[in-house]
């Protein structure tokens, strides 16, 4: 019996209607298909986010047939067949059925097709190689693409080995895959070409690594993944510097915030975090706070006095801080109740600014110059460690000059 998908809203909504509608106008019924991960996630109740539709028709006829049915049609990858078209404020991703002419491991030449099981047979998983015609019927050219989804097995469609020679990207593909979708052990033969392949990733932009690394990182629970990567010398790879330990899996059951996880791979050495991120073009907000957090974690412990943590935060920032605190609990099982009341903390207190300034050591005598910045990081220094008192800056300031002077 075919399967067919049900109860989803996105494939009954007047945008998709209106997608579907354009195309069908233009080709003629059948001639397009969504495809991939909206087929899949609706198959297995995950959320669908992207809709993706596969079509016999050319880019140029796809693009004449969005903008004659008064839809916006963005030429997003024209070179590989792609327009994206924008209906209700939605996009669709659209793309001609290929076929791969030729491929250097990073990326393909590719010809069209009306043929579908050509395009079936270039795609990577047979869970991904999931069609459905706009009334839910679903198309399984492999043959095991339903099956797949269901039971939780990332199969590579046809040979590995051909498969990732095609395009070493599949090996962290296959990897991230596993980690959101993948249940039991991985398939057998994937992680065989994957662990033999894996000095092909070298041909791959560092761009192109980190989406992958991302994306895997966000998994609910990309723990068997990055322990099969390990094993497989694909995380070696791509992120020499990891060390994969148990504060890897306390890390996945105490945050769901990727950075949290890839800082616990890491050494605690902001210089090695630094280069990691930037070697592998994470962004910018990812390298700094990698490199932050690495930096502060040796100010940071569990057991420190909220005066402690206060001064920790004012002078390292509260996001640096969280992410010290974070790495040090998943360092140390069962310190839950030391953590917890330190992430509130940094979640309620404000910190305060510092309460004198120049113009406030000037007025008491001291002239402009180095001096005054000395006075005041001494002045910063003692009101911290005073747990920052909200009065009496004046008299403190004035006892701190006349001390220097005298």
């Amino acid at each position: 019996m075919s399967a067919r998908l049900t109860g989803q809203t996105w494939l009954t909504a007047s945008s998709t209607h209106a997608v579907m509608d354009a195309l069908e106008a233009e080709g003629g019924p059948g001639c397009a298909r969504f495809v991939g991960g909206c087929v899949r996630n609706a198959l297995i109740g995950a959320p669908v986010d992207d809709i993706d539709i596969a079509t016999t028709l050319t880019p140029d006829r796809t693009e004449r047939a969005v903008r004659a049915a008064g839809l916006k049609a963005v030429p997003t990858g024209i070179a590989h067949g792609t327009v994206t078209a924008v209906s209700g404020r939605r996009p669709f991703e659209i793309t001609t059925l290929r076929r791969d002419v030729s491929t250097d491991g990073r990326n393909a030449t590719v010809a069209y097709t009306d043929d579908w099981l050509e395009d079936a047979g270039r795609r990577d998983f047979r869970l991904n190689a999931l069609y459905a015609d706009r009334a839910g019927m679903i198309f399984d050219p492999t043959g095991e693409g339903v099956a797949d989804a269901a039971a939780g097995r990332v199969v590579f469609v046809g040979d590995p080995g051909t498969r990732i020679r095609e395009d070493y990207l599949r090996i962290l593909r296959f990897f991230r895959f596993f980690a959101w979708y993948g249940r039991g052990a991985p398939n057998a033969a994937a992680l065989a070409a994957c662990r033999e392949l894996a000095p092909g990733m070298t041909r791959l932009s560092a761009e192109r690594v980190s989406k992958e690394l991302i994306k895997l990182m966000s998994a609910p629970d990309p723990v068997a993944a990055l322990v099969a990567m390990d094993e497989a010398g694909v995380l070696a790879g791509v992120l020499p510097e990891a060390r994969l330990t148990p504060a890897f899996a306390a890390a996945v059951t105490i945050s769901e915030d990727p950075v949290i996880r890839l800082a616990t791979l890491l050494p605690v050495d902001a210089a090695v975090a630094r280069q990691a991120a930037s070697r592998l073009r994470f962004p910018n907000r990812w390298r700094d706070r990698l490199a932050a957090a690495a930096e502060t974690a040796p100010a940071v412990r569990l057991d420190m006095s909220p005066a402690e943590a206060r001064a920790a935060i004012y002078r390292h920032g509260r996001q640096a801080f969280e992410d010290a605190v974070r790495r040090g609990w998943s360092e140390g099982p069962g310190k839950t109740a030391q953590a917890e009341p330190l992430l509130r903390l940094a979640a309620d207190w404000t910190p305060p600014r510092l309460p004198v300034g120049g113009r406030e050591v000037a007025r008491l005598g001291v002239e402009p110059g180095p001096e005054t910045g000395r006075v005041l990081k001494a002045f910063e220094d003692a009101w911290i460690a005073d747990d920052f008192p909200a009065d009496g800056h004046q008299a403190r300031l004035g006892r701190l000059i006349s001390q220097r002077r005298g």
